[in-house]
């Protein structure tokens, strides 16, 4: 290796010594300028303060001269909870009915109405559906006698109720609607068939109420009521002239256009003056569709009675005023028959917890024994003219009644249910007149009558939610309302309400608790031993258990009814939200129910055709 080079001054040249910088001195001169300038501001930084202060002292003394807008005086808005206050949905007219109030909504399978109307006491309902008008004309002769203008509006009250309680709107007309037709000027002056004449009239007067259904007054449904036909008409659209094969002039659909059209060709007819009835009098016979003969339709002309059913006929032309109540009594046997007929299975009666609510059978068990009895027939052996080979109530067993705790779909079976208020659901099932809040939260089931009469249906996993809405369908749905009857433990059955839903008379069969004669009360006593029969002998409630319960349910009565509610009311509410929520939802269906008849019936007053308006119209409806 060679060795490392020496300087003359004997350092080593491989590592030379480095020589001071020459911008050393500047570095430190710019370090003593910040200190400097540090010290400067750090002296004048409370003179500057003080600046601004003043400055903004200023500023706040010339702003005092500026002038400013005057602005309206507002309301402090509640900012601290902007959802504290909801508004409830309006209410809809005729949405009361005493203590039931409802609101009509597409949203009615909810399960809980409250969440809808934000009032727990208004239930959702279905919305009502649009009842078609069907008219028939009516035109009294003056001359006859009073016994017979009685007989002749028993037979308009049967044509009403029928028609009402398969879903349509039934009209009487009569000459007034008729002469205010602007057509009839085209038939003053004619000679014409009083027949004819009489078939014209009516025309005028459906002519002058426009699009609908006219039908004779002894034209009838009698078909369940799912019938093609009757589903059609129920639909309240028909967009052409339409007759039926078989019913001659009893029965007619169409609209307003169609019908003045046909009016207008027959009063133009240059054979009119010669013709003998309606339809040959009209030229163009294309005017109308011919549908096929309607099952479901039953007509009691002339030519009917007289082949078919004719010791009536021959009544009639004995004593007419004897002879229509004969008539009337036939009719209302067969509509009763064609029930009887649709419900082959018979009815069964809902009885949840069976043992401690025995007595809740009782009015449904008067009401299945009138739907099964035979009413009184001037030919017991007989069946409707559009139905011959009807189950002839009087040649065939009764209907079976059966007692259930759980309800089932069946088209064939009809449902009966008396539903409790949870309150006196709650006093039956403890047997004692006094509730607890620790009896309520320590021994009692949640909503046990729903879970009960759903438990076949829906099983047992499903929670209350489901359950509500599954009770609502079968309670008010279009399929369920007709095969099942639901009425509420608290509140007497009205028979006439009764009978405006299934279309037919059942006073005359009136088994209830208020029964006084010996049959009546026979009748609902066997009944009563065949739902002991079906429970387990060890467990039969006895007499003393069934006077028990009748007290029970009294006291349940009392509360339930009352203006203002018991606490404990409130309590067993709130612990079966579910059965609540059944018997509000029953409470408000059957209130809108005689709601919109009762409203009907008053807007329908004033019009009565050839009778005294001031006294004649309430023949036709029946009194109190």
């Amino acid at each position: 290796m060679a060795p490392k080079q020496q300087s003359s001054n004997g350092m080593s040249t491989a590592y030379p010594h480095m020589a001071p910088s020459k911008k050393a001195p500047l570095a430190i001169s710019a370090v003593g300028v910040v200190i400097i300038l540090v010290l400067i501001f750090t002296s004048t930084s409370a003179d500057s303060a003080l600046s601004v202060s003043g400055l903004s002292n200023s500023a706040k003394s010339a702003a005092k001269h500026i002038p400013q807008p005057k602005l309206p005086h507002l309301p402090a808005l509640n900012i601290h909870s902007p959802f504290r206050t909801v508004h409830e949905p309006p209410v809809q007219k005729n949405s009361t009915s005493g203590e039931a109030k409802w609101f009509s909504d597409w949203k009615w399978l909810n399960p809980f109405s409250s969440s809808i109307t934000l009032d727990e006491d208004r239930s959702v309902l279905p919305p009502l559906k649009t009842r078609p008008h069907i008219y028939t004309y009516y035109d009294p002769n003056l001359k006859s006698d009073e016994d017979t203008r009685e007989a002749e509006n028993k037979l308009l009250l049967i044509w009403r109720r029928a028609w009402w309680a398969q879903g349509f709107k039934p009209v009487i007309l009569s000459r007034a609607e008729a002469t205010n037709n602007p057509l009839y000027e085209s038939l003053q002056g004619q000679e014409l068939d009083p027949a004819l004449e009489a078939e014209i009239m009516r025309w005028l007067a459906w002519g002058h109420m426009g699009t609908g259904i006219l039908a004779n007054w002894l034209i009838l449904p009698m078909g369940p009521h799912d019938d093609n036909l009757l589903s059609y008409l129920r639909r309240g659209q028909y967009p052409k002239l339409t007759r039926y094969e078989s019913l001659s002039t009893g029965l007619f659909s169409g609209d307003h256009e169609s019908i003045k059209a046909a009016l207008s060709q027959i009063l133009s007819s240059p054979g009119l003056s010669t013709s003998k009835s309606f339809l040959e009098a009209i030229p163009d016979q294309a005017l109308f569709s011919v549908d096929p003969k309607p099952s479901s339709i039953a007509f009691y002309d002339s030519s009917t009675l007289t082949s078919t059913y004719k010791p009536v006929a021959d009544a009639i032309m004995l004593s007419r005023s004897t002879g229509l109540l004969s008539l009337a009594g036939l009719i209302t046997h067969h509509l009763h028959t064609t029930f009887q007929s649709t419900f082959t299975s018979g009815l069964t009666i809902l009885v949840p917890q069976p043992y401690q609510t025995t007595t809740l059978a009782l009015p449904a068990l008067a009401l299945a024994n009138a739907l099964i009895a035979c009413p009184g027939s001037p030919i017991p052996y007989s069946c409707p003219p559009n139905n011959p080979k009807c189950r002839q109530c009087s040649s065939s067993p009764p209907l079976d009644i059966t007692f259930s705790s759980s309800y089932t779909n069946s088209t064939t079976m009809y449902t009966i249910g008396v539903i409790p208020h949870s309150y006196t659901h709650a006093l039956l099932l403890a047997k004692q007149k006094i509730l607890t809040i620790r009896y309520v939260r320590r021994s009692m089931e949640r909503d046990p009558w729903v879970n009960a009469v759903t438990l076949e249906t829906m099983g047992k996993d499903i929670g209350g939610s489901a359950r509500i809405v599954g009770f609502k369908e079968k309670a008010a749905s279009e399929w369920g309302s007709r095969s099942s009857a639901w009425g509420l433990a608290e509140v007497d059955w009205d028979w006439r309400d009764l009978e405006w839903h299934f279309g037919f008379e059942l006073s005359a069969h009136n088994t209830s608790d208020n029964a006084k004669n010996s049959k009546e009360v026979e009748t609902r006593n066997r009944g009563m031993e065949k739902l002991l029969a079906g429970l387990e002998e060890a467990k039969q409630p006895t007499k003393q258990d069934i006077g028990e319960q009748k007290e029970l349910l009294t006291t349940g009565k009392d509360v339930v009814n009352k203006e203002s509610k018991e606490k404990m009311q409130d309590v067993v509410e709130a612990w079966n939200l579910v059965d609540t929520e059944a018997w509000r939802f029953v409470r408000a269906f059957n209130a809108r129910a005689r709601v919109e008849r009762l409203k009907w019936e008053e807007e329908e007053k004033g019009f009565i055709g050839g009778e005294d308006k001031g006294e004649g119209w309430g023949k036709w409806f029946e009194r109190d």
